[in-house]
């Protein structure tokens, strides 16, 4: 694996620490701490996804258009300081304002961060947005491992913490990826190409479009965990630590189980479809457990079962985007995959804490399982955009071969 790839793994772990210290919190300070509905606490999350899909697009452009570097750069600096004013305004009004902040900025530097990853290892396939994938988890485990612990002490120790990585993250970024991206030019010995919203392949582009659409499907699921699977768990006496300690076991499954994925996904071999299929089989299961889990030990089966999911369906999106991507649009299409996975996180909150409302946690679960087979059926079906296109181009070539051969034999 390439240093530069490294570097930008030490970026992402930092980076998510600082972030996970809050997001898994954000349900519960806002319901426990702030006096708001679950309804409302959905409502400010999609508005702070909804800067995120801003801030994806914002940031996969920026990547085309000035590079990395002063894209990821750029987001850092902006989620620093709405973290940094969070640590003296927390009030209702403030959170809401500084968490939509939050979500732009700290989105505006994922696409760089995913794009650069491909990039500095252009042969490694899959393996760069995994390792990238497993350094968001990484940082996952450490600061839902750290959040827990410092919240039950005070709640807003948990922005300051935030701020001090961001401050970190900042620091390796000015003083590394600049480098980063001088050798990225080096090896594609190209100029960055200024990106235009004109789409040449239509047949890629459709097929990433409709990939897509599973992925958002997914998140709307995957993000219950987050908002009223959490306060579901406090209904049923689990503790706010042992919640965190959920997240903590997510991020370390993923990280320790990394052997065993590799030679799972060995005997794939291309199969990238296979993998998302059976990720998303298994998010299924997952949530048929949860939805009979009545204490701790439930919650935490639920959860093993949900990270063996991910492992298998989240690193391939990316890796199908970048192998979709054209020369010059590596950037835009990652935006476009991190866009998505927002969306997800903007609308699931909200359908989650309005169902819940309305009916009860259990009519979710059935909703959250119709939309798997949804995304199941749509990532089956993904790429016959791209066969018929390849059929229409072999037949295209066969035309003007025979055409050519005929005009020669006239001559």
């Amino acid at each position: 694996m390439p240093k530069s790839l490294w570097l930008l793994i030490i970026g992402m772990v930092i980076n998510m620490t600082g972030a996970s210290l809050l997001w898994p919190l954000n349900t519960i300070y806002i319901v426990d701490h702030l006096g708001k509905s679950l309804s409302v606490s959905g409502l400010i999350l999609m508005l702070n996804a909804a800067a995120g899909v801003i801030g994806n697009l914002v940031g996969g452009f920026l990547f085309d258009r000035i590079g990395g570097y002063k894209s990821i750069i750029s987001g850092i600096i902006v989620t620093l300081v709405a973290v940094t004013l969070l640590i003296f305004f927390h009030s209702f009004t403030y959170y809401v304002i500084f968490i939509i902040i939050i979500g732009f900025g700290s989105a505006v530097v994922f696409p760089g961060m995913y794009a650069m990853a491909g990039a500095v290892w252009p042969s490694g396939g899959r393996k760069p947005f995994n390792a990238i994938y497993v350094a968001t988890n990484f940082g996952v485990a450490l600061g839902a491992a750290i959040g827990g612990f410092v919240a039950s002490f005070k709640f807003s120790l948990v922005f300051t913490v935030n701020a001090l990585m961001l401050v970190l993250f900042l620091v390796i970024a000015l003083l590394t990826y600049k480098s980063i991206e001088t050798e990225i030019h080096k090896m594609k010995d190209i100029e960055v190409v200024k990106p235009t919203i004109q789409i040449k392949n239509k047949a890629k582009f459709m097929a990433l479009m409709v990939l897509c659409i599973g992925y958002f499907l997914c998140w709307i699921g995957y993000v219950q965990w987050q908002s009223t699977i959490s306060i579901y768990t406090q209904q049923l006496n689990v503790s706010l630590k042992q919640y965190s300690l959920l997240w903590t076991i997510n991020g370390a499954l993923i990280v320790l189980g990394q052997p065993i994925v590799s030679f799972i996904i060995h005997h794939f071999n291309r199969a990238l479809k296979v993998q998302i299929l059976i990720g998303i089989g298994i998010f299924i299961l997952s949530f048929l457990i949860v939805g009979n889990a009545v204490s701790f030990t439930g919650f935490l089966v639920a959860m093993i079962v949900l990270t063996i999911g991910e492992m298998l369906a989240w690193p391939a999106i990316p890796t199908i985007a970048n192998d979709l991507a054209p020369s010059g649009k590596a950037g835009f299409y990652q935006g476009i995959v991190n866009s998505t996975a927002t969306g997800g996180r903007m609308i699931g909150p909200l359908l989650g804490g309005v169902i819940v409302d309305h009916f009860n946690i259990e009519s979710l679960f059935y909703v959250i399982i119709f939309f798997y087979i949804i995304a199941a059926i749509a990532t089956l079906f993904y790429d016959k955009t791209l066969k018929a296109s390849d059929l229409l181009n072999v037949i295209d070539n066969n035309s003007q071969t025979k055409s050519t051969g005929n005009n020669y034999k006239v001559l």
